[in-house]
Order: C-alpha cells, then sequence, then structure tokens
C-alpha cells in the first residue's frame, strides 16, 4: 500500500477526534463514519469526509480504523450497523486496525468472522497516551497481527505514533493492553490516595509532583494527572471515567481467568469501578479523586 493510502476512521470520541485530526494534519485522506453525528463538528471543516454507514466508509477506504467503546461497539461496526456494517462491504485486500480496547479472545473471534465474510484483515492496536498524545502523534501503540499487514501499515503509523510495538500475534496487541491500563487504572487510585494523604498531613499538595521528580516515585501519572486530582480540574472532561472503568473490568476478567490473585489490582478495581458506579460514568476519568474527599461523597 502506498504511504497515502485512503483511511476510513470509525468511532469519533476524544480519541478518535484526536487521532482523526492529527491524519489530516500529515495529508492522509479520511472517511469517517460515528454512531451520532454531533462528533462531525470539529473534524468536517478540518477535511474530514463524512459517510453514512461502516460499509460506506470501507467501500472509500484501503484502511479502515476503528477507535470505540467495548467489544459490543466493535461488534456493532463491523455485523450491525443497521446491515450496513463492515462486513456487508467489499474487504479482500482491506485491513481493519481496531484502537479500540477490548478483551483479546473477542478481539480473535471478531477478525475471524469478519474474514470468513468479506476476506479483510485483522490488527489490533489499542494505544495509550490519551487525546493529546493521540493529537501530536506521541501516543503508544501496542500491535498484534500478522507481520506482513504490521508491514503495510508502517508508514500510517509512523504519523500516528511516537511508539508502535508489534508485541505478537493476533490479541497480543489486547493482551498488552490489559496489562498497560492494570499498571494505568491503578495508578489513578494510588494517585488519589497520594492526594488525599498529602492534604491530610497538611502539605502543599501541589508541590509533589516537582518534590519527587526524577526520583523511583517520578512516572507519568504524577505529572500529567496527580495535577488535575490536585486542581480539581475536571470539567470538561478530558476523558470519561466509563471509559477506564470498563478497561478494568476487562482486567479483573483476565485475571479471573486466569486464576490469578493480584490483590493490589483487584483493590484498585474495586475502587475505581465503585465510584464510577455512583453516577459518575461521563466525569474526566481522575475525578476519581473526589471519591476521597471528606465527606465521602
Amino acid at each position: 500500500m502506498t504511504q497515502k493510502a485512503r483511511l476510513g476512521f470509525l468511532g469519533i470520541g476524544f480519541m478518535g477526534e484526536a487521532m482523526v485530526l492529527r491524519l489530516l494534519d500529515k495529508g492522509w485522506q479520511v472517511t469517517v463514519w460515528n454512531l451520532t453525528p454531533d462528533r462531525y463538528a470539529r473534524i468536517a471543516p478540518a477535511g474530514a469526509r463524512i459517510a453514512a454507514s461502516p460499509a460506506a466508509v470501507a467501500a472509500a477506504a484501503d484502511i479502515v480504523l476503528l477507535c470505540v467503546l467495548d467489544a459490543a461497539a466493535v461488534e456493532n461496526c463491523c455485523f450491525g450497523a443497521d446491515g450496513q456494517g463492515l462486513a456487508t462491504a467489499a474487504g479482500a485486500g482491506k485491513i481493519v486496525i481496531d484502537h479500540s480496547t477490548i478483551n483479546p479472545d473477542a478481539t480473535r473471534d471478531i477478525a475471524a468472522r469478519l474474514r470468513q465474510r468479506n476476506g479483510m484483515r485483522w490488527i489490533d492496536a489499542p494505544v495509550s497516551g490519551g487525546p493529546e498524545a493521540a493529537r501530536d502523534g506521541s501516543m503508544t501503540v501496542m500491535a498484534g497481527g500478522d507481520a506482513a499487514d504490521i508491514a503495510a501499515i508502517r508508514p500510517l503509523a509512523q504519523d500516528m505514533a511516537g511508539r508502535f510495538t508489534h508485541v505478537g500475534t493476533l490479541g497480543a496487541g489486547q493482551t498488552a493492553k490489559i496489562l498497560n491500563q492494570a499498571i494505568v487504572g491503578t495508578g489513578y487510585v494510588l494517585m488519589a490516595e497520594a492526594l488525599a494523604l498529602a492534604e491530610a498531613a497538611g502539605l502543599d499538595a501541589a508541590k509533589l509532583p516537582d518534590c519527587l521528580a526524577g526520583g523511583f516515585a517520578d512516572s507519568a501519572l504524577l505529572r500529567r494527572i496527580y495535577p488535575l486530582m490536585c486542581a480539581r480540574a475536571f470539567d470538561p472532561p478530558r476523558s470519561y471515567a466509563r471509559q477506564l472503568a470498563k478497561d478494568l473490568k476487562n482486567v479483573r476478567h483476565f485475571l479471573q481467568e486466569r486464576g490469578c490473585a493480584l490483590p493490589v489490582i483487584e483493590a484498585a478495581v474495586t475502587q475505581y469501578t465503585g465510584y464510577v458506579a455512583q453516577g459518575n460514568e461521563l466525569r474526566d476519568s481522575a475525578s476519581v479523586a473526589l471519591l476521597y474527599e471528606k465527606p465521602r461523597r
């Protein structure tokens, strides 16, 4: 495929919007579809072409990228969408890159069924870094799939990601993302608890990231997420808490399937998903810090 293959993109949430804008900036032709059309407001003026269905996106593209909420949304893009899913399009020679975060078994199942239906090949390539990293092309991508397919999308990957790692066969990207989310989700809860402890101890909590910079406690979470928690800078949301909660439920399921007893991760999953279940699905992911305010919310 040429460096400027035609691209399709399904799912224009926070991450999808940032990724599409990045691709347009880099000169790619991008045709998009989203379940709700209000998400086109920023990308259409930037040059994105709007399609009526996933099938119409596939017809206009050589490579189709997905970035949607969960496995049910991926399933809908492929086999639903009112009978106009990817499976109804001509797919020979085309590649689907799924940037969503879903269970590895679901990835393999959906990919196999789609390939059987129309020949489309599949790469699972979940991402990390958030919308800001997606917008400036510095996000991290962990990919699973056939080596030849990975080679075919390298020019695209170079424009989208600061780090793109082929970690194994189909499903390996999602497995790596589960490990990523176990670390991230536990880290969000840890940052919230560190903030609560700093404030309870009477420290100037805002100084903690600079104080710990360069030491073993330093991290992207301490530098980027802790200050948001400290400032209670949750509006407008940069990412939705429901997304991380969904990912952490996948982590718990993955642990249970493998019979792993990992109490630190389990405790973080319980804390974070419990907070989201209190009606905080559409709050900022970092707002879990509010769980530790007194009186408890």
